[in-house]
């Protein structure tokens, strides 16, 4: 029995090691492919790598919407770079420095913007705003109005006709 776990064990070692380098020729492949141009190469590397760009960068940012926006512009940016890549290194780890360096801009983008982020309850309240128009909206209205109509009476009958039918019926 021990012999047969011992054996078993190698099997499986032998076993992993070939799936990762199955998985590696794979990968090569597919990033070839897409230096080449293939666009199933491009959209087999976004299937592969986008949860580990986006879960990554959702605990960074703790914004779903964040990290949605960050992973497209990821790839869009590592896509459109796919040439410089080294294989030197892993290829989710220039995927992940690229996010890192797309966040970081996001950060500074939205310092000099002074952007306030506002929550769902917030969003909520400030949607719900009556449209109300105040006293003097109500004046300037009636005063434009009246001016509106002035113009209108020194047009020709058919026209302030026409103008009556479409605009004040």
């Amino acid at each position: 029995f021990c012999q047969f776990n011992y054996f078993l064990e190698i099997y499986l070692e032998k076993t992993e090691i070939k799936l990762r380098k199955d998985h590696s020729v794979q990968l090569t492949a597919y990033l070839e492919d897409a230096i080449k141009g293939n666009q199933a190469a491009f959209t087999a590397l976004l299937d592969i790598y986008w949860s580990e760009v986006y879960h990554f960068m959702l605990k960074r940012t703790e914004s779903e919407i964040d990290a949605e926006d960050i992973s497209i512009e990821t790839f869009a940016k590592a896509f459109d770079k796919l040439s410089t890549y080294k294989t030197d290194y892993a290829f989710n780890t220039w995927l992940l420095t690229i996010a890192k360096n797309v966040h970081i801009d996001l950060i500074r983008k939205r310092k000099l913007q002074h952007t306030i982020h506002l929550n769902e309850e917030d969003t909520f309240l400030i949607n719900n705003i009556p449209d109300e128009d105040s006293f003097e909206d109500q004046i300037i209205f009636e005063q434009n109005l009246t001016t509106l109509k002035l113009c209108i009476k020194q047009l020709k009958p058919h026209y302030q006709q026409i103008i009556q039918l479409r605009y004040f019926q």
